[in-house]
């Protein structure tokens, strides 16, 4: 069996991934390597939207702005610690320069200044883009650093078990896709750079190849958070991508289809106001997420209803850009909101088709779909209200370590989002994290255990190495999946999230060793399956505790923890934002001595 070994292993390849790998080399010349499941997989690289945000600090314009304020607005997202606000606001200039110094083409005015536009929750227009392409940009940007800085890349290699001695991070153990054979990494720290658990869900805006591995940190004994918070939305179905921005500013046509094929033109079902109906699809451009205090009055009313052609009646909705909705030949823009009129008059597209005012708005946006196989020109688009970011995960500290000594999760993974987050600030906090924990890292990761200790613990994890057990793998995730999006996305059936419990609870329980899989190639499949139930079990187990209606809560962050073979649940305070006595004579003295890592 191969071993390797290296100071740190991150895996991922992702932005926050390759950060990881990058700084942990530039800071103190440590070992480090890359584990993915593939290079090329992943959300960073293969999402987008219609304008995809980085939200920083505000570095162009007369805005004042300062690092408390930023970290005041993450803050106040609720359920978000003070100490990860307070250092994704820090370090969100220092991170994005170095993502513009890499190449990435976020534009500036020819004075320099980085200028900002308002996002959902921003009160300050801190956020730019790079188009909608911007997470691509930055992991490319990232992989020709790592490539320059000659980092390993360990490619096709699933992890499966990260091994611990004493409650310590101690290596890791891997599936080689193509083979079928057990690999092992000796190392002392483990930073997850992995994604949302995107695969829990089928109705979803991540990309088909991206399934996350949060059930890596579960089985590890790393806490949860924040596990009920999701941020779901509409969203094409083939391909996955958000239909925000300019794709429903444009006004296009909702339609479902039944199971005899005959058209619905459905939200007339919902409004005797057609044009307010068109002015809450309009807000849905920017009003993207689904909000439950806009579900009865506001744009989310959209949301709801999509869910209910899809879900409970079985049709398929589409978007379509090439009529005026409701057999409008004509649209009257004086009956529209003020806010939907204003803005598509100062962008000029008072006339024509939706395809009419989205060329003119927005072309790139039809030539995005054209590239992935979808004339929108012509076609109808398919859509569904799909999960698209967790905004709980792996619970860390300030600096994204988790309660396993030596095993650090960063970007989506982590859980630092809390509930309504500026838009754009996942990617801040994707650069910010990766470079807090190759800090700490650096300083203090540097035990690694004896090579024939290593080889017992090794030998251990693989005798107990079990998956489900079940001939169809591949068909148990399709309806797991299915049954999550049903009963558990944006609107949740306790009953049915009962149910599907038990169900999930059962798979778990009723297992096989790995070596009575009869082909090594179906083990791969194995574990993925047991990676999105025991994930779904954890989300399920947040989602049905009774304490989450509790007022008395408010907005404290529910953990929980898989202990001896049963989820348990904790509640505490968000940690605040602590105000320090920062004299420089002080803080110069703490640098010289540890950099003010501790």
């Amino acid at each position: 069996m191969k071993i390797y070994t290296y100071d740190a292993i991150v895996i991922g390849t992702g932005a926050a991934g390759y950060n990881a790998a990058c700084r942990i080399k530039q800071m103190k010349k440590k070992t480090v390597a890359i584990v993915t499941e593939g290079i090329t997989m992943g959300t960073s690289r293969n999402t987008g939207s219609d304008k995809q945000t980085y939200y920083k600090l505000g570095l162009g314009g007369e805005d004042v702005d300062s690092v408390r304020l930023m970290a005041d607005t993450l803050f106040a997202g609720g359920k978000v610690d003070g100490d990860h606000a307070l250092c994704e606001a820090a370090l969100s200039a220092r991170c994005f320069l170095h993502l513009c110094e890499l190449g990435v083409p976020f534009p500036m005015n020819r004075y320099g200044e980085y200028m900002g536009y308002k996002t959902d929750h921003d009160p300050y227009a801190r956020a730019t883009s790079a188009g909608p392409l911007t997470s691509k940009f930055m992991t490319e940007a990232l992989q020709k650093e790592a490539e320059r800085l000659e980092i390993e890349v360990y490619d096709g290699y699933l992890a499966i078990e990260i091994l611990k001695q004493n409650d310590r991070v101690c290596g890791l153990l891997c599936l080689e896709r193509k083979s079928g054979e057990y690999v092992a990494f000796r190392c002392s720290s483990i930073v997850m750079a992995t994604g949302g658990p995107a695969g829990i869900y089928a109705d979803s805006v991540y990309p088909k190849c991206h399934t996350g591995s949060t059930g890596l940190a579960i089985q590890a004994g790393a806490k949860l958070k924040n596990m009920t918070e999701w941020q779901y939305g509409l969203a094409s179905v083939a391909p996955r991508w958000n239909v925000s921005g300019t794709y429903m500013q444009v006004l296009p046509r909702l339609v479902s289809v039944d199971k005899d094929g005959t058209e619905h033109e459905f939200l007339k079902e919902f409004f005797l106001d057609v044009y307010e109906a068109m002015s809450l699809v309009f807000l849905k451009g920017y009003q993207w997420p689904f909000d439950k205090k806009k579900s009865q009055t506001g744009p989310s009313q959209i949301d709801l209803c999509v869910y209910q052609e899809c879900v409970e009646r079985g049709r398929r909705v589409y978007l379509d850009y090439t009529k005026n909705p409701f057999e409008l030949e004509e649209i009257e823009y004086s009956r529209l909101s003020q806010e939907c009129r204003t803005y598509l008059e100062k962008a000029e597209a008072c006339f024509g088709k939706p395809i009419d005012r989205l060329q003119k708005m927005n072309e790139p946006a039809i030539e995005l779909y054209l590239s992935k196989g979808v004339d929108i020109t012509k076609e109808y688009l398919e859509i569904a209200l799909c999960a698209q970011h967790n905004n709980g995960g792996i619970d860390v500290d300030l600096w994204w370590q988790t309660c396993v000594s030596g095993l650090f999760a960063v970007g989506e993974c982590a859980g630092t989002h809390g509930v309504s987050r500026p838009g754009g600030s996942a990617l801040n906090a994707g650069q910010v994290g990766s470079f807090r924990a190759a800090q700490y890292i650096s300083e203090y990761c540097n035990n690694l255990i004896e090579s024939a200790e290593f080889q017992k613990i090794l030998s251990e994890a693989i005798i107990h190495q079990t998956v489900p057990k079940t001939k169809k793998t591949g068909q148990s995730i399709i309806n797991a999946q299915r049954r999550m999006s049903d009963s558990a996305g944006a609107v949740r059936d306790v009953n049915a999230m009962k149910i599907l419990l038990q169900e999930t609870k059962k798979a778990l329980q009723d297992t096989i060793r790995c070596t009575d899989v009869p082909k090594k190639t179906q083990i791969y499949s194995s574990y993925k399956l047991k990676d999105i139930l025991i994930t779904q079990w954890m989300v399920l187990s947040a989602m049905l505790d009774e304490n989450i209606w509790s007022d008395e809560m408010g907005l404290m962050i529910q953990e929980l923890q898989f202990v001896d073979g049963e989820v348990q649940i904790f509640w505490r305070d968000t940690r605040p934002i602590l105000i320090e006595e920062n004299f420089f004579e002080t803080i110069w003295r703490g640098y010289r001595d540890n950099k003010n890592i501790y």
